[in-house]
């Protein structure tokens, strides 16, 4: 129960302070750029908390991000600390189009709008539009990373669930490749409804980015199955190294 209490104690104080730095920045205009103050904020805010937890992280296939160049990254959903570990370990310092209830939250909020994070309205489909259009001005404008979660919500089971539409659209019209990615360790780190935190390694693996040169919206479903095999198959491989040793 000590590293939980860390954990708790950490969570606060470090939102708090990288969230509150944002929302200051924010609140004096202080323009965005790559690694500055927003990236720098969440990457520290993130790795504080995981180090807490006693968390550690690892990244594999690193390579498959371009370092300057507009790209999506559409993962597995497990937990909160998936996201921790994307924030905190990825290449490029991600952004996130994350729901609103997430937004909702007092400073981290203010701390996400502030470092560019969209807010998207899941239950009003042309807000979430709004918010893909938002979005792709962004994403091709700063040429950032942006995450996605296309099963729109996590894991109940350990096990990945079926990808919605609306992130392909957004990666076909916005011209961007995806990259495959899957999550593992972070289910059940803190299962839902539990306080406690239970410590288990995250590995981060990448797979090769999949084009949409050619693609129109009418490919969205071929799409999103294509990308949904490519996150299996890279799952499938981590547990079969994790067998394997």
């Amino acid at each position: 129960m000590i590293r939980t209490a860390l954990y708790l104690v950490t969570l606060v104080w470090a939102t708090i302070w990288y969230g509150g730095r944002c929302i200051v920045a924010g609140w004096l205009r202080v323009p965005w750029t790559r690694g500055g103050l927003y990236d720098r904020a969440q990457r520290y805010w993130a790795r504080s908390i995981l180090a807490a937890a006693g968390i550690p992280v690892t990244v594999e296939g690193a390579e498959h991000l371009a370092p300057d160049a507009p790209q999506i990254v559409a993962a597995n959903h497990a937990s909160f600390f998936d996201i921790l570990a994307l924030l905190g370990w990825l290449p490029g310092d991600p952004k996130f189009i994350a729901k609103k209830e997430i937004f909702a939250i007092p400073v981290m909020g203010g701390a996400m709008k502030a470092a560019g994070h969209v807010r998207m309205d899941r239950g009003h489909q042309k807000q979430a539009f709004d918010a893909y259009v938002q979005a792709t001005g962004q994403l091709r404008e700063r040429r950032l990373t942006v995450v996605v979660y296309p099963e729109g919500t996590r894991t109940r089971t350990g096990e990945l669930g079926p990808f919605k539409k609306g992130a392909f659209v957004f990666a076909i019209v916005s011209g961007a490749p995806v990259v495959p990615c899957y999550v593992s360790g972070a289910f059940g780190i803190q299962p839902k409804g539990r306080i406690r935190v239970h410590r288990q390694p995250i590995r981060i693996t990448l797979g090769a980015p999949i084009g949409v040169d050619g693609l129109t919206v009418e490919d969205r479903e071929a799409l999103a199955e294509r990308v949904r095999q490519a996150v299996l198959a890279l799952g499938a491989r981590v547990d079969a190294s994790r067998v394997a040793s």
